[in-house]
């Protein structure tokens, strides 16, 4: 049994919530940091990215995030969540905000709100006909090393892994399509099989 939660800050929630399920996996609804420490896996919703590093600040998620990563347990960025999740950002002098991932951000990339649709895309270790939704959505401008590029459109990257790591430019939650978070929930359960036990106190 896994357990996977849900950033809650923004986003449309429940949706994935609903692409998550699966069998021996539990799916819940993260609003508090105490709720991290039971998790294995967890996914950060699409939204705006700036308010959403806004809300990790004042909730007090920002370094428990960064903990939760570097203690190995997977994490899924859509849209926004991308960008939570960046190195750096196109066109901003600041670093990127949770700095997670090898790469480098451009913000509505695809136009603003009436520039929204929807394609098929090729993901690499998914599917070759993965249904998308873009909406204001980023792309990945620069990729290091250590990413493994997973889907392009027309050139961009809007799909990418490293290592525990997952993030796409577009809204996976808004299909019925649930192949991509399902390949997030084995990404998951193959952490949890190796990551190591955690040490117990030993008895007096």
């Amino acid at each position: 049994m896994v357990k996977i939660g849900v950033l809650a800050l923004q986003g449309a929630v429940r949706e994935h919530v609903k692409s998550l399920e699966a069998p021996n996996t539990e799916v819940v609804i993260i609003k508090r940091v105490e709720q991290l420490d039971d998790l294995d896996g967890l996914v950060f919703p699409g939204g705006e990215s700036t308010t959403m590093r806004r809300l990790v600040n004042k909730y007090g998620f920002f370094q428990p995030l960064r903990d939760f990563a570097e203690a190995g347990k997977p994490i899924f960025g859509t849209c926004a969540g991308l960008i939570l999740m960046a190195e750096k950002i196109e066109g901003s002098d600041e670093e990127g905000h949770l700095q997670l991932m090898d790469m480098k951000v451009e913000r509505n990339a695809f136009g603003r709100q009436r520039e929204s649709f929807e394609t098929t895309l090729v993901i690499d270790q998914v599917a070759d006909d993965v249904e998308a939704v873009f909406i204001r959505a980023p792309l990945i401008s620069e990729a290091g090393e250590a990413v493994d590029i997973l889907a392009e459109y027309e050139g961009e990257i809007v799909a990418a892994k490293q290592n525990h790591l997952l993030a796409c430019s577009f809204h996976p939650e808004l299909t019925d399509d649930a192949r991509l978070h399902q390949f997030f929930v084995k990404m998951v359960k193959e952490a949890k099989e190796t990551r190591p036990a955690p040490e117990t106190a030993r008895p007096v």
